[in-house]
């Protein structure tokens, strides 16, 4: 199973909707994958006691990325990084065995013109820091509201072709890693 997170907790959020066209994609595939949407993470996630007692919630997720084959992350940029409840998801993931060897890919979107450079920059080095295996083919959205649509979803030939190979190519990617790394 691929599970694409939504890397924001912003209802109805364009990385959600991002998200919802590459799961359909995967499935025209036959690649079994499904969508993380971090707005379904309760509030109690984001008291400081979250740290010492899991919410139930927050375990339903940690064990799907535990079980996960491979991770694509979603991420808007946000004061030129992460959302803050992407960084705090994985702040409360256990260490090291959520990205220990798990293949993960990025995609960034963003209203300005680096398209969530940033971000995907920083996250590749926090998973690359938990040992995860970082595909390298990541692509990039600038001035995603012009190529995204909330009933359509991604409505750029150009960058609807960049998210096909990518996904392609990221499921080579952990099909080859698996082979190597049968558990």
């Amino acid at each position: 199973m691929i599970e694409i997170i939504v890397g924001t907790n912003r209802r109805n959020s364009s990385s959600a909707v991002v998200a919802n066209w590459l799961h359909n994609f995967y499935s025209d595939l036959s690649e079994s994958s499904q969508v993380m949407d971090l707005t379904d993470l309760p509030l109690e996630t984001f008291s400081p006691d979250a740290y010492k007692e899991k919410p139930e919630k927050v375990r339903t997720f940690t064990d799907r990325v535990l079980n996960a084959k491979g991770l694509v992350v979603v991420t808007p940029e946000y004061n030129g990084s992460m959302t803050g409840a992407l960084k705090l998801f994985i702040d409360l993931l256990p260490f090291p065995e959520s990205f220990e060897n798990r293949p993960v890919c990025y995609l960034g979107l963003a209203s300005g013109q680096f398209g969530a450079l940033r971000p995907v920059e920083h996250l590749m080095q926090v998973f690359g820091y938990r040992n995860a295996y970082n595909f390298p083919k990541r692509v990039f959205l600038p001035f995603c509201h012009n190529c995204i649509d909330p009933e359509k979803g991604v409505t750029d030939e150009e960058s609807a072709n960049r998210l096909q190979q990518q996904a392609i190519g990221f499921i080579e990617f952990c099909n080859l890693l698996q082979s190597r790394n049968p558990e």
